[in-house]
């Protein structure tokens, strides 16, 4: 059975809704947890997830609560005592090292221990990377790690790496991402013959800034040499149309292009949901249109596809959204458990 090292004090809604969807995701995945943060804030959690026999989740759909039922006695669990936070705006490496008995420092220790295969956390993106990095050290041959972001389309899923790990990149590491993305492409996403593009600011060779132009040769003969196919430039409008399987970006750019595309999905959503309420007729359409919007909320909804994996350690890290709910943090264990399953790192390392 795989076991997970859950920080169970990261993220916005801590401990409660990180701790229900860890539970969830052991009860749908079969997997075993190691719940990792002040013991006896967990305990009332889960005292009173027992007492209740369920959660209440948004599953994706916002508004619209569905009930599960969990029973907790039949979960493989331990928990781990960490007194310390570390908070959103705190800076990274000072509270790394300061802060030894953190709750995502220690589930990073569980993994570098061997008691569990895997560590989620949605707290400080900055945190997990660092304590991830620190603990886990880095796949033999990997300059630096990066973050793999899932990014629905109409047709296939698309790889967006790096999200954000790595404001500063060269050349070389672009390359790395390249690959490292092109893995978990096939392994987590079941893609067979994943097509790399990079991230640039017009379609021709020769456009882009530095980085970009420096890289393209470099992923022009990785192509030559039987690597991937490379598609060449990727501008921001061609995200969403499948031109690549995998985009590579530094993380600046990757990040940017991430948080302008939550953004424009959330914008849209609202002022849909605002025009329906103007008046007696949008308010009929929009009843009419209701199943329609809500399987399209599903297809692009962030919260089905979990978490964000950090590659390029050794070791399963999966970085979830600060908003995370239970449905959310489900899904993060299952991008964890899939990672594990399908041993992405050995893939990683005979890439690299």
């Amino acid at each position: 059975m795989v076991r997970i090292a859950i920080d169970a004090m990261g993220g916005d809604y801590a401990p409660k809704t990180i701790v229900e969807g860890a539970l969830w995701a052991a009860q749908e995945y079969n997997v075993a947890l190691e719940l990792v943060g002040r013991e006896d804030e967990l305990n009332t959690v889960l005292d009173e997830i027992r007492s209740s026999g369920f959660i209440l989740s948004d599953c994706g759909t916002k508004g619209r609560k569905i009930k599960i039922k969990i029973d907790v006695d039949k979960i493989d669990y331990t928990i781990t005592h960490a007194c310390e936070v570390i908070g959103m705006g705190e800076a990274v490496g000072q509270s790394i090292r300061k802060k030894k008995d953190s709750s995502i420092v220690a589930s990073v220790k569980a993994v570098a221990d061997g008691r569990c295969e895997a560590v989620v956390s949605a707290g400080s993106t900055g945190a997990a990377m660092a304590a991830s990095l620190f603990g886990l050290g880095r796949i033999h041959g990997v300059t630096r790690p990066a973050i793999a972001v899932t990014i629905p389309t109409m047709k296939k899923p698309v790889v967006l790496i790096d999200g954000g790990a790595n404001s500063e990149s060269t050349p070389e590491m672009l390359a790395q991402f390249a690959s490292m993305g092109v893995a978990y492409a096939k392994l987590n996403l079941d893609i067979e013959n994943p097509k790399v593009g990079i991230l640039s600011i017009g379609e021709e060779e020769g456009k882009g800034n530095t980085l970009v132009k420096d890289t393209y040769p470099i992923l022009k003969e990785m192509q030559e040499n039987g690597k991937f196919e490379f598609v060449g430039n990727v501008e921001g409008k061609e995200l969403f149309v499948n031109k690549a399987d995998v985009v590579v970006a530094d993380g600046f750019a990757g990040n940017v292009a991430l948080k302008v595309t939550e953004g424009t999905a959330s914008l849209l959503l609202k002022m849909i949901e605002i025009e329906f309420k103007s008046g007696f007729v949008g308010c009929l359409i929009g009843l009419m249109a209701k199943p329609f919007l809500r399987r399209i909320l599903n297809r692009i909804n962030w919260e089905s596809f979990g978490g964000m994996l950090l590659l390029g350690v050794r070791g399963i890290s999966v970085i979830a959204h600060g908003r995370s709910s239970a449905f959310a943090m489900k899904n993060a264990v299952r991008a964890a458990v899939n990672a594990v399953n399908h041993d992405i790192n050995s893939e990683i390392a005979q890439n690299i």
